[in-house]
């Protein structure tokens, strides 16, 4: 269920090829700092219920294709990491018709050189959460086991990767990320565990998200966006308004990668 071509077939010119109308929405999901679309046209707020609960979930158009964005926190950042319904967000991308999704993660970095600001393309993830509703199949008589080689979708990945050259965007080509359950920070020894494990980055929203995708069958890939060197790493210590700055610094150009990406998918 793919909605794609093969990465030899990208439009490398980043236009829209073909009819508008016979090409699916994509999938935006977001996190901290990344709250709306700059130029989302036809916008329309939708409360979609599905068997996992609500989830809120905006549709309009954005470089002249059709978008379903969610902002994983809310609008208003009021949903903490473990409490988000990652659920509900993929079953409502799922029923609102998107076959591709993109998602922003806001992360920190154990890679020194890959500091604050950097994007990375993630291929693969470790996971050290607890508590949260990670599968579509959890009732009796659901045997499902997910194959997880690739969670990160290879193609949609080319396509970043062919978009960050259009838009002269240096970017990691490969990253683990490690998904902690938060909303605390990682201590200084936990993240030399991390980084011995092979992380490249941390955050706290990005599992179950990718395993659902997989298990609803749509491709997703994610950008990291470094928003602070990880506990450690530096002097000091981590401070919000150092990683509200850095993550405002970022928007230009992750939103001119990502305008880039969705036309051509």
């Amino acid at each position: 269920m793919s909605g794609m071509s093969e990465a030899s077939e990208i439009d490398r010119t980043g236009e829209a090829g073909g009819a508008e109308s016979g090409r699916p929405p994509v999938g935006i999901i977001a996190g901290t700092g990344f709250y709306e679309l700059p130029g989302l046209t036809e916008a329309q707020h939708h409360e979609v219920q599905t068997d996992w609960g609500k989830a809120h979930a905006m549709t309009g158009r954005w470089h002249g294709r059709r978008i379903v964005f969610v902002p994983r926190h809310g609008g208003d950042h009021s949903i903490p990491p473990s409490a988000i319904n990652y659920r509900a967000n993929i079953a409502a991308m799922r029923d609102l018709g998107a076959t591709a999704i993109l998602a922003v993660s806001v992360v920190g970095s154990m890679v020194p050189e890959r500091g604050t600001g950097s994007f990375l393309l993630l291929d693969d993830y470790l996971e050290f959460t607890t508590g949260r509703a990670a599968t579509f199949f959890d009732q009796p008589g659901q045997v499902v086991h997910t194959d997880m080689t690739t969670p990160y979708d290879p193609k949609l990945r080319a396509v970043l990767a062919v978009a960050s050259d259009a838009e002269h965007i240096d970017i990691a080509q490969r990253a683990t990320y490690v998904c902690t359950n938060g909303p605390r920070f990682e201590t200084p020894a936990e993240i030399r565990m991390y980084a011995q494990m092979g992380g490249s980055v941390v955050g706290m929203t990005g599992y179950p998200e990718v395993a659902l995708a997989r298990e609803a069958g749509i491709p997703y890939a994610g950008i990291a966006v470094v928003a602070n060197m990880a506990a450690g790493m530096f002097d000091g210590e981590i401070s919000h308004e150092e990683v509200s700055a850095a993550l405002e610094a970022t928007k230009a150009p992750l939103f001119a990668l990502l305008g880039r990406a969705v036309q051509m998918i």
